[in-house]
């Protein structure tokens, strides 16, 4: 569009009105001089434009952000470098708006009713009309639409479409998230009238085609509160090893391609998990039903039938379509307590499966070492769980607990994963894969510089291979640091993503690997059962376009990790607050140069301590090391130190957590 510049001195003659001002036509600034990109707020005001050309993002400043937000495609103008080199940029023209509506909570102040935004990253308020309040009051948490986007000029307008609730309502965190990311949690028509025409049990006509698998004693071992059950497992002795047989429920015999479930299965791509309520990803006449391998009863599977030997390199393996009928749904903790004998099995059905689990742990310790030998990445991560009371009261804050069951059912998973992808590798079948790159250079650099510092040394020099990463993840797992160290690690390797192009997986140390084992919970895995059963059937695999399904998949997988992510900062924000004042030992687990994050031991939880709450100093930053030194006092703070610490503040609504430093006495 052109724009309009006010002028005096005319480039032409003009007699016709002597003294009166024009408005002369001023060519738009040239498309080479503009840069597309994505921009990325930061909740303090100013942000960055994502660029693909290779010199880095464009800082955008406080000003020039008044006109866009968080997500936003724009057009920018470079107008300078920072002190560092980085390139300084002015937003000319939003190109399209990431955002339609969003969260926040309804304020009141001196007779303007506005909204705070959860999404930190959305700086300005969204101005609300009196006239398009709905009902909310001050302090409701609301769902606004955003009918005025921000300019340098004037603020956002909203109008509210829906009240969630107070802050301190049960279940809040999760009504938020949901809208927040915008997640799909609500089924149309179409979805309600597919699931009442679904089966309520195998039929006869289901079994066509299928080998016939009810008398193999499979079982589920999941966790306390799972209700879903996609994979079940088996074991026996074999002549050079042990035969693992491992079967996931057959999701593509009830989801047929682009149908009603089928596209909003797609549009999901992955359940969600939170704290108290999952999102699923399939209708729960599926998920929950008829695709879920609950014991006693007849259920469709797809099967993964290996043979290893008693080293764990895999021999053989095949695919096919059968029927169990599970003899047991188990649970980590009470397979753990029996293998490792802490406990003996009372129940009748649970003795007659000894035989059975003990060659699962068998054929498990083979796979565990050919895992070892191959040199995949073992990194015990550490997943949060909150206890809540009868009443949804938080009572504890505290680290999962992993055992060897949690492991042996893993391994099983892993090992089915890659037979799926050297299977359709070998019948030139499209797929999606699992990738997963190495670490880029510059992130590799980063990570030396840091290792060095602690006199930890990574092999492998410029090209680094996975058994590298192991070596380096064993020596030092016995560290105080491990878990920050092995963080560090995983920070410097690139995302795992969904494409048809082979890339291997680099930390689990794979030429091939996908994804097989959970359809009723991931989209990938619905894909690839459909290209298996048209490999057995020896028939083309109609894939569609798979380079787009693996970026929507992708995507959809970073934004359900996010959502979870928000309502478990939400939900450490409110158990906290309940500590203010109290004291704590803590690590610091990130550095920057505003502050050090800290992360009090056994509980996970993350709080900041404000460089400027730190003994007085001037305190210079070294973003490799991970340090921030005193240049008086030559106090330093750096990653992995133990500090103790006072929780001096913690904000729900701003999912933060402030910290303050208990100095030695």
């Amino acid at each position: 569009m052109t724009r309009r510049k006010y002028s005096k001195n005319l480039p032409f003659a003009t007699t016709d009105f002597p003294g009166i001002p024009h408005f002369v036509e001023e060519a738009p600034p040239k498309p080479d001089l503009l840069i597309e990109g994505t921009i990325s707020a930061h909740p303090d005001g100013y942000g960055f434009l994502a660029v693909l050309d290779g010199a880095g993002d464009i800082y955008l400043g406080h000003d020039t952000m008044r006109n866009a937000l968080n997500g936003d495609t724009a057009r920018v103008k470079i107008t300078g470098e920072d002190h560092r080199g980085r390139r300084d940029g002015e937003i000319i023209e939003v190109i399209k708006r990431a955002l339609t509506h969003t969260v926040g909570t309804l304020h009141m102040r001196e007779k303007t009713w506005f909204v705070v935004a959860r999404d930190t990253r959305i700086a300005q308020d969204i101005v609300v009309p009196k006239t398009a309040l709905n009902g909310a009051k001050d302090g409701d948490i609301v769902d606004v639409e955003i009918t005025r986007y921000p300019s340098a000029e004037q603020e956002a307008l909203g109008a509210i479409t829906g009240v969630l609730g107070a802050p301190t309502d049960d279940g809040i965190e999760i009504e938020i998230a949901l809208r927040q990311f915008d997640l799909p949690h609500t089924w149309n028509d179409k979805i309600v009238a597919a699931e009442k025409k679904l089966p309520k049990k195998v039929r006869d006509a289901d079994l066509e085609g299928r080998i016939d698998l009810r008398r193999v004693p499979f079982v589920t071992i999941d966790g306390e509160t799972a209700k879903d059950f996609d994979d079940a497992v088996y074991a026996e002795k074999a002549r050079r090893g042990f035969r693992l047989l491992v079967a996931i429920a057959d999701v593509s015999h009830y989801v047929k391609p682009n149908d009603a479930i089928d596209k909003e299965a797609r549009e999901r791509s992955t359940s969600v998990y939170f704290p108290r309520r999952v999102i699923p990803m399939l209708p729960e006449a599926l998920s929950n039903e008829m695709c879920s391998l609950k014991p006693k009863v007849d259920r469709l599977v797809l099967i993964c039938d290996m043979e290893m030997t008693s080293a764990g390199r895999l021999d053989r393996h095949t695919f096919y379509p059968a029927v169990i009928h599970s003899n047991a749904r188990l649970t980590y903790n009470q397979v753990w307590s029996w293998l490792s004998e802490k406990e003996k099995p009372t129940e009748e059905d649970h003795i007659a499966l000894q035989p059975h689990l003990q060659s699962l742990y068998k054929a498990y310790q083979t796979l565990r070492k050919q895992r070892e030998k191959r040199g995949a990445i073992d990194f015990e991560t550490v997943e949060t769980v909150i206890e809540f009371s009868d009443s949804g009261k938080i009572e504890s804050v505290h680290p999962s607990e992993r055992n060897e069951a949690h492991k042996l059912i893993e391994e099983c998973m892993l090992a089915a994963n890659v037979c799926a992808a050297e299977f359709l590798l070998a019948n030139k079948t499209p797929t999606l894969y699992r990738n997963h790159e190495g670490p880029t250079p510059q992130k590799l650099e980063n990570l030396r510089s840091f290792l060095a510092r602690h006199m930890i040394q990574l092999g492998g020099g410029k090209d680094p291979k996975p058994i590298d990463y192991a070596t380096l993840a064993a020596l030092t797992k016995n560290r105080e640091d491990a878990s920050l160290i092995h963080m560090l690690i995983l920070r410097s390797m690139q995302q795992a993503r969904y494409a048809p192009e082979n890339l291997g997986h680099f930390g689990l140390a794979y030429e091939a690997y996908t994804h097989f084992t959970s359809p009723i919970r991931r989209y990938p895995d619905l894909i690839v059962h459909r290209a298996i059963k048209s490999a057995i059937a020896k028939k083309v695999f109609a894939a569609g376009d798979l380079e787009a399904l693996g970026a929507h998949t992708s995507a959809n997988e970073r934004r359900a990790d996010e959502a979870s992510r928000a309502v478990l900062n939400y939900l450490k924000c409110v158990f906290m607050q309940d500590h203010v004042g109290e004291e704590f030992t803590g690590t610091i687990s990130g550095v920057q140069s505003f502050g050090v994050f800290v992360t009090i031991d056994g509980m996970g939880i993350d709080g900041l301590i404000h460089v400027s709450t730190m003994p007085q100093d001037f305190y210079k930053y070294d973003p490799v090391s991970q340090r921030l030194d005193g240049e008086r006092r030559k106090r330093s703070f750096q990653i992995a130190q133990k500090l103790q610490v006072r929780v001096a503040r913690a904000d729900p609504e701003a999912l933060k957590i402030d910290f303050a430093l208990v100095e030695e006495q």
